[in-house]
């Protein structure tokens, strides 16, 4: 079990990758509308409306190396972000006439993050 020391460490890693990730995003004209967005069902780490339109719900994952990022998004993480993603839309209703993408940003240690567009299609 984690100390509180340790849970500390990792919130703040978490923020900065998630900030990282939005400035990256930021950098490609994407609009971020939500950060860390809470709903029943779980956490969204980003929201954002990409550059031709579709809202994109992004999972940021950091680790060593991109191949473990990669793989830290499991088929029940994935599940819970569609049912987050899908209460998000029901709660603004001004987004849900736009096409729905979920991507990954990928934060290594010293590259620039790696954005995975379209990681998965929704099961809603």
């Amino acid at each position: 079990m984690a100390t509180t020391n340790e849970r500390r460490v990792a919130e703040r890693r978490g923020r900065r990758s998630e900030s990282l990730a939005a400035f990256a995003l930021a950098c490609k004209f994407y609009r971020v509308v939500g950060r860390r967005v809470r709903t029943p069902a779980g956490e969204i780490d980003l929201v954002a409306i990409a550059p031709r339109g579709p809202v994109c719900f992004i999972e940021v994952k950091a680790r060593g190396g991109e191949r473990d990022a990669a793989e830290a998004v499991t088929f029940r993480q994935r599940s819970r972000i569609e049912r987050a993603a899908e209460l998000y839309l029901r709660a603004n209703p001004g987004l849900r006439h736009k096409a729905v993408r979920f991507d990954i940003m990928l934060i290594v240690p010293r590259q620039w993050p790696r954005h995975i567009r379209d990681a998965w299609r929704p099961g809603f």
